[in-house]
């Protein structure tokens, strides 16, 4: 059984996820803790837990769910996983901090290996399968734990929203066709989303209105 801890960090209040089970490996979803008390919180649970973080994942290269790529990269020596269509936005980090967040940060991402469609990423007895959903990013990718019935959504999809497509790299056209492949997984199917609460694919297919199309 997964346990998923949410932590709530940054000034746009992105949802970072730590996941784990009975096992104790973990995987870090979205790290976009900005300041070092978020950061010290997400590392303090992940050792007061007795965690073994195995993996650094990101479902797009946007700043606000990479704020705390480094101070993980340091703590565990984890290298960021996310899809290589957003591998650019990523190694900009910096330019995004000051461009669209009027922010400076001092380091530079520490790149894995990077994440295919239909990739599997093992912890524990789990996995969870990545789905490509460009739209939102060019690279952007969910997380699915079929198992479990769980999603990561990033911000491709919201509850009762979607993510914004007028950014570099954003398209609607891709994000709804996205939006149709997802809503084809289970009504009961949780969704823990980049921004704001978690929902189910069966709340959003019968009242988000950009699934109506």
């Amino acid at each position: 059984m997964l346990n998923i801890k949410t932590f709530h960090v940054n000034p746009l209040d992105e949802n970072c996820y730590v996941v784990s089970d009975e096992t104790k490996q973990c995987v870090i979803i979205d790290c976009g803790a900005y300041t070092a008390d978020e950061q010290n919180e997400i590392i303090g649970y992940i050792k007061s837990e007795g965690l073994t973080p195995v993996s650094l994942l990101a479902t797009h290269g946007h700043l606000d769910h990479n704020f705390g790529i480094d101070a993980m990269h340091k703590a565990f020596g984890l290298k960021l996983q996310l899809h290589r269509g957003d591998e650019r936005l990523v190694r900009e980090l910096k330019q995004q901090a000051e461009s669209l967040f009027g922010m400076k940060i001092d380091f530079v991402p520490q790149l894995g290996a990077f994440l295919n469609n239909g990739d599997d990423i093992h912890f524990g007895n789990h996995s969870l399968k990545t789905i490509a959903v460009p739209g939102h990013t060019m690279g952007g990718v969910a997380f699915y734990c079929e198992e479990e019935n769980v999603l990561f959504s990033g911000d491709t999809l919201f509850r009762l929203s979607i993510g914004r497509t007028d950014l570099p790299g954003g398209s609607m056209f891709m994000i709804i066709n996205s939006l149709r492949y997802l809503c084809q997984l289970p009504d009961e199917v949780k969704v823990y989303t980049g921004h704001g609460p978690s929902t189910t694919i069966g709340y959003e297919l019968a009242h988000n209105p950009y699934l109506d199309r």
